[in-house]
């Protein structure tokens, strides 16, 4: 086959591999034309090549750097699309970025697909920007269905406080329609996350106007008088109107015996807790049942309550609050965010097959001080393998004087060392305490010292000494490529 005929059947080939997505053939016409070259056209063929023998990895990486040198967005789609066909959402949102910084202004589909990708990766506070700029390009209906597209997904976040943070952030730049009711009483609890309670209360006042049934905004705005203490009367007839329309619903409870609690009838308040914790157990109400026994000074029943609600979420807001003011004692014995741990580690790791069981084992150190984290991993003679820095948002390895630095710490170890450490909040849980922004329950012994903490897929069993440190830490999760056992011992636990 000639040169001449080559040519036109590789152009074909590359423009077929580029518009396979979501991006429309004339709008691939309308891209620049440097690509067209042999040289970029065999690169693209090549990437293809790998792709198809199992080479993600190289497959994604040229075309991501052929889309920065070529400033092309179709080159970094379509390394977004690899890298999520191999379950890679990090780099599936880095090359996502990199097709939004290439498109043109007027393209809104990079960023409808880069606010999806960062809220499904629970980066609620990253997506504000992206979709701000997203809404701004949308006519109203536009902008409607995008709110209602966050809104559902905010039942998928980890931490509801930053999720509903972001959605004020990003709402608070359009108006919403009065004719969505669902929609605006979202809008009315997000800002009440970020402290503007005179929104909050000022549109399900409005709700209510038009809606004097609605259930939600009743409740919602009864149990936020409540909570501040503030026109309890108004706060217990908007409660009570809710609770004859939805008798059964355990939140709507919850908020009746608060707001009886808050009124001084403290045994009607403990009835109707303890069944609104019956008929559904959740932390927030275990959190308000603990503190109202706890003020009938039956500190013992309040200190159980308030271990069933860590055992369902450690990281509720509303438990954590209430425990940090009022102090039982077994949560005097929690440690300061600040301390250094050093001992041996033991990793094993038993594949799905033979060939993938692997395991390794070394000394670490770790020190911890305000927000940073550092891990220092030894191997067994002693002699350094990596220095880890974590901060929030960011970690960097440091290995053989080169420095790599990675959004999540798990996935920057993992990669780079090949184990399978945790790294992400490894210090909250050494001193017995949960990493915050995830679920995670807490159970405790009979002493209150903390026994097992279960987050991020991980089961925590804990062995305390005499004189309250942690003297060895035994972690286990199953995971797509097995189960996964790591053993800490420690020689000095937070001096």
């Amino acid at each position: 086959m000639s040169k001449l005929r080559l040519k036109p059947l590789l152009k074909a080939l590359f423009l077929s591999a580029l518009t396979g997505g979501v991006i429309s053939s004339a709008y691939a016409q309308s891209q620049p034309n440097g690509l067209e070259t042999g040289e970029a056209v065999f690169e693209v063929l090549a990437s293809e090549i790998a792709l198809q023998r199992g080479q993600a990895g190289l497959s994604y990486n040229t075309y991501l750097e052929m889309a920065r040198q070529y400033k092309d967005p179709r080159l970094a789609q379509r390394a977004m699309e690899i890298a999520i066909a191999g379950g890679s959402p990090d780099l599936a949102m880095e090359a996502a970025k990199t097709w939004d910084e290439l498109s043109p202004i007027s393209e809104t589909k990079p960023k409808e697909v880069l606010v999806t990708l960062l809220i499904l990766g629970n980066r609620w506070s990253d997506s504000i920007k992206p979709a701000i700029s997203l809404l701004r390009q949308q006519t109203p209906a536009q902008q409607e269905n995008t709110l209602l597209q966050l809104q559902a997904l905010l039942a998928k976040a980890k931490d509801e406080s930053e999720a509903l943070r972001a959605f004020y952030e990003i709402a608070s730049t359009v108006k919403i329609s009065p004719n969505d009711p669902g929609l605006l009483y979202t809008y009315a609890m997000s800002a009440e996350k970020v402290g503007r309670i005179d929104v909050m209360e000022k549109i399900l006042r409005e709700n209510l106007r038009k809606n004097p049934n609605d259930v939600n905004s009743l409740n919602a705005l009864g149990y936020s008088l409540a909570d501040r203490n503030m026109k309890l009367p108004e706060a217990f007839v908007l409660i009570s109107k809710a609770h004859q329309l939805s008798p059964k619903d355990s939140f709507i409870l919850d908020s009746l015996g608060w707001v009886n609690f808050r009124l001084g009838k403290n045994a009607l308040a403990l009835e109707q807790l303890q069944q609104a914790f019956t008929i559904k157990p959740e932390a927030d109400i275990a959190a308000h049942t603990g503190e109202v026994l706890w003020v009938m000074n039956r500190h013992t029943e309040a200190e159980e309550v308030w271990r069933q609600g860590q055992k369902i979420d450690a990281n509720n807001p509303t438990l954590k609050e209430t425990l940090k003011r009022l102090k039982p004692d077994w949560t005097r014995d929690d440690q300061a965010a600040k301390g250094s741990w050093d001992g041996r580690f033991a990793v094993k790791v038993t594949g799905l097959t033979d060939s993938q069981n692997q395991g390794g084992s070394g000394g670490f150190t770790l020190t911890q001080e305000a927000l940073k984290d550092v891990l220092e991993i030894r191997n067994p003679m002693g002699g350094s393998i990596a220095k880890i820095t974590i901060t929030p948002g960011e970690a960097s390895l440091e290995r053989d004087g080169k420095v790599v630095t990675e959004i999540d710490a798990d996935t920057l170890v993992q990669n780079t060392l090949g184990l399978p450490l945790p790294a992400r909040g490894l210090s909250n849980w050494l001193r017995g305490e949960v990493r915050p922004g995830s679920e995670a329950s807490i159970e405790r012994n009979t002493e209150g010292q903390v026994s097992k903490i279960s987050q991020d897929g991980w089961d925590l069993v804990y062995t305390w000494s005499n004189t309250n440190r942690l003297e060895k830490l035994i972690m286990t999760r199953s995971s797509n490529i097995g189960s996964i056992d790591i053993r800490l011992v420690f020689d000095r636990p937070n001096d």
